[in-house]
C-alpha cells in the first residue's frame, strides 16, 4: 500500500496543494485570494505555506504592485509529484476491501 504524505495530508495543506496543482504551469495564486478561498487567518495560512515551502512543494514570490506588497504561490515539480503520489495513496486506501471476514464481536 502507498504511504500518505503527512505534510500534505493536513486538511489546510491538502486544500492548498489541491488548488495550486490544479493551476496551469503559467498561473500563480495570490496569498489574499488563497486566504479568502480557504477562509483562514493570514497567520495560519502563512504557517502552512512555510511548511510546504520548506518541503520544496511550493515556491513563493514576493513582489510590489504600486508600492503594495503582493505574495504569489505556485507549485514546484516536486510538489506536483508529491501531491500525485498522495492522491494515489488515498485512492489505494479507498479502494481496499477487507480480505478477511470482519468479526462483529471485535
Amino acid at each position: 500500500m502507498s504511504e500518505l504524505n503527512l505534510v500534505i495530508h493536513q486538511p489546510i495543506r491538502l486544500q492548498i496543494m489541491s488548488l495550486v496543482t490544479s493551476l496551469d504551469g503559467e498561473t500563480q495564486i495570490g496569498f489574499t485570494h488563497l486566504q479568502k478561498i480557504l477562509q483562514v487567518t493570514s497567520g495560519n495560512l502563512g504557517a502552512h505555506l512555510r511548511k510546504l515551502e520548506d518541503e520544496g512543494f511550493i515556491s513563493i514570490q514576493k513582489t510590489f504592485l504600486s508600492r503594495k506588497p503582493r505574495t504569489y504561490i505556485e507549485t514546484t515539480a516536486l510538489g506536483h509529484q508529491a501531491f500525485a503520489e498522495h492522491v494515489a495513496a488515498l485512492a489505494d486506501i479507498l479502494q481496499q476491501t477487507p480480505t478477511t471476514k470482519l468479526d462483529e464481536s471485535d
